[in-house]
């Protein structure tokens, strides 16, 4: 359904030229899901932003996406329209940001359903207090304003708006990152029952127990590339790449273990976007780098059962 080839996208400043995603392929199928991972800074949020063309119109985007064959990057601004909402929608890490704080909720949702398909204001206001109570939701917060409503409830409410016109993909930005706890159990319930439902997710996090409950896939990002990718399960239980074994060990473990296991964390900090650098990116942070990790980047290339772009991979467990 979705196939992204070669993506890099590209930024010209005053201050120099901008790589912050380069080369990087990936295909969805329906019902699929694909978490990209990474610390910030790894070009998550560029890539989910490139699939619906929202960078700013600085940015130069090169390579091919195509969405159930047809092709997004040479589409105009009106085409654009036409697919966002309607085929592919995307949901923001901030919900109080995304949605328009001088309207009702459900007159936003109501606007996306009439943008796409037509449908009287009435017809269309049924259809948005629907969608709330699909997601949980009761049909009378569409009467609501966005800052009425808890940070769960807003999630809940911009989900509702990006199925309004049942998009085959749904792109989740960091979708839990600023809820408590709670809601954040109901945001993982409400993205898993859509899979069921058949829409495919990208799902761009920083969050590895987040992608572990909801992807059958991880690609990790590193410093714009894709450095591991495999099974889900494959890549978090035996991570190949020292970064991916690294952003397993920075996390604390489970909440009433009893393990007294030390974190540690990945040392250093993802390359600044301005840096000229050669050789694999990850050297200087790497604990397994050699001199030829300097000479030139690895490619990514299979290794027992996942892809890795390492010269030195960890072993196979």
């Amino acid at each position: 359904m979705l196939q992204v080839v070669d993506l890099s996208v590209r930024f010209q400043t005053p201050g120099g030229s901008l790589l912050p995603v380069r080369g990087v392929s990936f295909n969805l199928q329906r019902g699929d899901s694909l978490g990209l991972i990474g610390e910030s800074g790894s070009g998550k949020t560029t890539v989910a932003l490139s699939l619906l063309r929202l960078l700013p119109r600085t940015a130069e985007i090169s390579g091919r996406i195509e969405l159930s064959g047809e092709e997004l990057l040479g589409l105009g601004e009106s085409e654009l329209t036409r697919i966002r909402g309607a085929r592919i929608a995307m949901v923001f890490h901030d919900p109080l940001a995304a949605l328009n704080p001088v309207l009702r909720v459900g007159t936003q949702i109501a606007e996306t359903v009439r943008a796409h398909r037509p449908a009287s204001r009435k017809d269309s206001w049924a259809a948005a207090r629907d969608l709330l109570r699909r997601v949980g939701l009761a049909a009378e917060e569409a009467d609501r304003y966005p800052h009425q409503l808890s940070g769960g409830m807003r999630q809940r409410a911009l989900i509702a708006m990006a199925l309004a016109c049942g998009p085959a993909l749904l792109v989740a930005d960091e979708p839990t990152s600023a809820l408590d706890p709670v809601a954040q159990v109901g945001i993982v319930d409400l993205l898993r029952r859509l899979r069921e439902e058949g829409a495919a997710l990208l799902l761009a996090t920083h969050d590895l127990g987040l992608a572990a409950r909801l992807c059958d896939r991880i690609a990790v990002l590193y410093a714009g590339r894709i450095v591991e990718r495999g099974a889900a399960a494959e890549v978090l239980a035996r991570p190949r790449h020292p970064y991916t074994l690294g952003l397993l060990r920075s996390l604390p473990p489970p909440l009433g273990s009893r393990s007294d296991a030390r974190l540690q964390p990945v040392a250093g900090s993802v390359p600044s976007p301005w840096a000229t650098l050669t050789g694999c990116r990850f050297r200087d942070r790497c604990p397994r780098a050699e001199s030829d990790c300097a000479a030139a980047e690895p490619d990514l290339v299979e290794s027992a059962g996942s892809e890795v772009a390492c010269f030195h991979p960890l072993e196979a467990r």
